[in-house]
């Protein structure tokens, strides 16, 4: 029997086991290191688990205390969830990172600055890249200009853009990457999205990851939660992908109905919107129906339909 070709455990799994791992920090330092084009390091994995959004988070969010190669400290946080209200999710998580790091009454000179990392295995929405970034600027509406704030840093007054304190967030569409790798970056993509790594690579982190996250490697029990995992997401892919295109057919042939039983373009419009958004509220309920019958957890389905507790109790 030939030697196993080595298999390498998906990313979306290992940071839920592996990665938080003081022995691992390299392959996450690697990621950080090559997203900032900056040389990372973990100083920490913050605890955060005392007031979650929803029980899944502890697996789903890593917060990190990080240093960079200008030994200013940074808080990072790596989400991977599904979410319908996703960019929400985001914005909760930065300000919940944020409030959570500073004891009341303290200066808001000590508050750190955020760096969030969405790592998203869905569909997102729009857009022809993989790798999205955005900060805030203050940008002058008549001069164009952007605006610097003056701000005491070690005694002395000093002038700094509000993009430097304000939050910065990365949104990484694994799914929308279709490129052959040439570049470090391109690399861990490909890593996020299929699993695999090139066997002389020289990428930070990439190179670790060959060593600590081999699937064959992993105890049984392990690798068979792990298969067991994957699995899921496929049949949950393959059932909101159903959903969602029978909701949006349905929704669209009502909505011609009722907009042409109208005869005007108002009620034609309207039918339209009424009839998309009563479509895609009946795909939701058919996809925790079937995510339900399945036997996925209450805490699967609410990730993967956005819907409460309560409404899939009552399905």
């Amino acid at each position: 029997m030939g030697k196993l070709k080595d298999r390498y455990i998906r990313f979306d799994w290992a940071i839920k086991r592996l990665l938080r791992d003081k022995a691992n920090f390299a392959v996450l330092e690697g990621l950080l290191t090559v997203l900032f084009e900056d040389k990372t390091q973990i100083v920490e994995i913050l605890e955060s688990e005392g007031n979650q959004l929803a029980e899944t988070d502890k697996f789903n969010r890593v917060d990190i205390k990080a240093k960079n190669s200008k030994g200013e400290i940074i808080l990072v946080e790596v989400q991977n969830t599904r979410e319908v209200y996703y960019l929400e999710r985001i914005l909760y998580g930065v300000a919940k990172t944020i409030t959570e790091h500073i004891s009341l009454g303290e200066s808001y000179g000590n508050i750190k600055k955020v760096y969030s990392i969405s790592i998203v295995y869905f569909d997102l929405g729009k857009g022809n890249d993989y790798l999205y970034h955005g900060q805030n600027r203050f940008i002058g509406v008549h001069t164009s200009d952007e605006l610097q704030i003056s701000t005491k840093q070690e005694n002395a007054i000093l002038p700094k853009y509000p993009r430097e304190i304000f939050p910065e967030y990365y949104i990484i569409r694994v799914n929308e990457f279709d490129k052959v790798a040439k570049t470090p970056l391109e690399e861990w993509v490909n890593y996020l999205k299929t699993g695999e790594i090139e066997p002389d690579t020289k990428v930070p982190g990439l190179s670790e990851a060959r060593e600590k996250l081999k699937y064959y490697s992993m105890a049984p029990a392990e690798r068979y939660a792990y298969d067991e995992h994957l699995n899921a997401i496929m049949i949950q892919n393959d059932v909101l992908s159903t959903a969602k295109l029978e909701g949006l057919t349905e929704g669209r042939s009502k909505g011609l109905a009722e907009g042409r039983a109208e005869g005007r373009a108002e009620g034609l419009a309207e039918g339209r919107a009424e009839g998309l958004a009563e479509g895609r509220a009946e795909g939701i309920l058919s996809t925790a129906r079937n995510l339900k019958a399945m036997g996925l957890s209450m805490e699967d389905i609410s990730s993967a339909t956005g819907l409460s507790k309560e409404d899939i109790v009552k399905l």
